[in-house]
């Protein structure tokens, strides 16, 4: 009888290995008469970290809009785990288990340090509203529960002794760490990293590829990383999906798309002089 048990969760922890994280699966959205993003395939597996790149207005963060439940969907699905994402709302996205950072940072700028990233846990608090008024013991035990668990993730991204500064008063860079900490207190399963590295300068983007390794890693959460630093796409990411016009136009490993010819034309444009020679030649 045991062994039949055993058995049987050795199957159902394989079953769930072999399901992807992130499945979407000829995801498109139009506004209008233009196809913003248009049959958009990709898998995440667990613990996986994966590129999506593409010159500026090929679909990329039109992507992660659709994948967050910002836009919806005029075609195709996503899901996370094997369950369908589509129509649900964007907080209902973050509770099953997607969060994500912004190209332009969205912290709550007036508020702590601690508290951004403690905002982030209203999900784990059981505590109502009678609790919160009157301050009882269970109301002051899960406040410190919550308070210790996010000096421990701002511990990982390096800023700890931050707690109490202003959000606004912390530098560029440090605001951008601050996003990924608030990100992982919302306990997900895969984190979405919408140019992290932004505005970084070589040192801080350096720092930023540390932590991104070391928490998926250390959480076991799968990434998707949209980022203009090739330097950075192409030391952290396993593999690279290139978006174009809001199509794929090349999926593998880094040294692949570094040298597929349509990356290379989408990114620098066709050789004028070349083109006059394929014309004569016809």
């Amino acid at each position: 009888m045991a062994e039949a048990m055993a058995a049987t969760t050795e199957a159902t922890a394989t079953a769930s290995a072999t399901v992807p994280v992130l499945k979407a699966q000829n995801l498109g959205i139009q506004f209008g008469g233009l196809k913003a993003v248009d049959g958009f395939n990709m898998e995440i597996g667990q613990s996986e970290l994966v590129g999506l790149i593409g010159p500026n207005g090929a679909g990329k963060t039109t992507v992660f809009n659709l994948i967050t439940g910002v836009y919806r969907p005029t075609e195709g699905s996503f899901y996370l785990n094997g369950e369908c994402m589509n129509g649900k709302k964007t907080c209902q996205i973050v509770e099953a288990g997607i969060a994500r950072t912004f190209q332009n940072i969205r912290l709550f700028k007036k508020m702590s340090v601690i508290d951004n990233v403690k905002a982030a846990m209203n999900a784990e608090l059981t505590y109502g509203l009678v609790h919160a008024i009157f301050r009882t013991p269970t109301y002051w035990r899960e406040e410190e529960k919550i308070t210790e668990r996010a000096k421990e993730l701002l511990k990982i991204v390096h800023l700890s002794g931050k707690e109490d500064y202003a959000a606004s008063n912390l530098p560029y860079g440090q605001q951008r760490r601050l996003e990924i900490a608030r990100a992982l207190a919302t306990d997900m399963k895969l984190l979405l990293l919408d140019e992290p590295a932004a505005g970084m300068n070589p040192t801080e983007t350096e720092e930023l590829l540390e932590i991104i390794n070391y928490i998926r890693n250390e959480f076991k959460i799968s990434v998707l990383l949209i980022e203009h630093d090739m330097s950075l796409v192409m030391k952290i990411c396993e593999r690279i999906q290139v978006l174009d016009f809001g199509t794929t136009i090349a999926s593998g490993t880094p040294g692949e798309v570094a040298n597929n010819p349509k990356v290379i034309e989408a990114y620098l444009g066709k050789d004028e002089d070349e083109d006059e020679e394929v014309q004569a030649d016809a």
